[in-house]
């Protein structure tokens, strides 16, 4: 019997990661119950197992007397003369418990006691192990929709993925296995609740650590996301060794990481920009594709005011405004945007307030979901913005 004991507590110590000790405290205090459900009492009850073997004892102190008033407290000179011949009125003598005389509600009792710490031990295993993985990204199985929701396997325990967490267009089959950034973790009496998401833009930040072996070592340094999930995504890094080029890293050979983070969030465009502490050349970076003029950047205000070459103009602000929101998002700036003629015809407009200390050109790398270029104006759809037919005419006409 004790062999099967052992092998019992081996397994669950195994497959439910609870620690024997936590079992062994339980059986004890379950034997302390059925006690107390058989005499009416346990103060005076102790139960000792022995780690190794799983031997266990269960006894009562009693205190010797010469007449018994409270046989569960209390025995008879000569009863504990028969358990030790040099016991004596006063003494505390153990009295053995034999667990078998325990009656069927008794036993049954027990086995609830055991079971039930078995249950919050499991709760509390599971709770731990997905509360460490808070904030970070874990793949899961689809399971079922629930509502709206959806029930997202992850091994020991299922998550939700609400409805407002959710990409609009993004449909999942059971037993598909996606990638959910963990919000938030609760215990509460029925176990871990899990909370998922697809929207959060940490959920992009946790991709490219695993997917950039530069970014996971600190070469290279996530500064600023901006996302609106299921279309574009702009992130700013930057290089702490000026031998690694952060864009170039976190693209890899060909597209290669983007790539595979593209298939993960179903096509979402991503933009990849360089971070500068100077923020006019920052808001520069984080309007590509369009090219521009100048900037004017109030760092107390947060605000900013950019000029774009006149067919620039709507590729900047981008389809329904995204480049331009996306960008202040990224920046963290207010941003303005004008073409060079709306700018001219502005009351107290001065060219020089927008220009440079260096006017350099800058060039700079972005990716477009299949293809990536060096050189934005190609590499950019056109189909992705509302004025394209207006852009492309008057780039033609400039040109001639």
């Amino acid at each position: 019997m004790n062999k099967e004991l052992m092998e019992a507590l081996d397994i669950l110590e195994r497959e439910k990661e609870i620690s024997k000790e936590t079992l062994f405290e339980a059986i004890e205090n379950s034997l302390i119950t059925a006690c107390k459900n058989h005499f009416g009492k346990a103060d005076n009850v102790k139960v000792e197992i022995d780690r190794d073997t799983c031997d266990f004892l269960c006894y009562a102190e009693k205190e010797v007397t010469e007449e018994v008033e409270d046989p569960v407290l209390q025995i008879a000179l000569a009863q504990a003369q028969e358990i030790s011949e040099n016991a004596k009125v006063g003494d505390m003598i153990r009295v053995e418990i034999k667990s078998k005389e325990f009656g069927r509600i008794a036993t049954q009792n027990a086995k609830s006691v055991i079971l039930q710490k078995i249950r919050e031990e499991e709760r509390s295993v599971i709770y731990n192990q997905y509360f460490e993985k808070e904030k970070d990204v874990v793949t899961g199985i689809v399971q079922r929709y629930v509502g709206r929701n959806i029930s997202i396997n992850l091994g020991k325990a299922d998550a939700i993925l609400n409805e407002n967490e959710q990409v609009r267009g993004e449909n999942f089959r059971p037993t598909e296995r996606i990638k959910v950034y963990i919000l938030e973790v609760k215990n509460t009496p029925k176990g871990p609740r899990i909370l998922v998401s697809r929207t959060h833009p940490e959920l992009v930040k946790r991709l490219f650590e695993s997917e950039v072996t530069e970014i996971k070592d600190g070469t290279v340094e996530i500064m600023s996301i901006a996302r609106e999930a299921g279309s574009r995504t702009k992130i700013a890094v930057r290089s702490n060794n000026p031998n690694v080029d952060a864009v170039g890293a976190c693209v890899g050979i060909n597209g290669a990481r983007v790539n595979s983070i593209v298939d993960e969030l179903c096509g979402e465009k991503i933009d990849i920009v360089n971070w500068d502490e100077n923020p006019g050349n920052l808001i520069q970076n984080a309007l590509s594709p369009a090219k521009i003029v100048a900037v004017f950047a109030d760092p107390d205000e947060k605000t900013a005011k950019v000029v774009v070459p006149d067919y620039q103009l709507s590729l900047a602000i981008g389809k329904e405004g995204q480049n331009a929101r996306l960008a202040a998002r990224l920046t963290g700036y207010k941003i303005d945007i004008k073409s060079e003629t709306q700018a001219k015809d502005a009351p107290g407009f001065r060219y020089e307030d927008y220009l440079y200390d260096d006017e350099e050109e800058y060039e700079e790398e972005s990716y477009e979901g299949e293809e990536y270029t060096g050189d934005y104006e190609e590499g950019y759809a056109e189909e992705d913005y509302e004025d394209a037919g207006e852009y492309v005419e008057e780039e033609t006409s400039a040109q001639e």
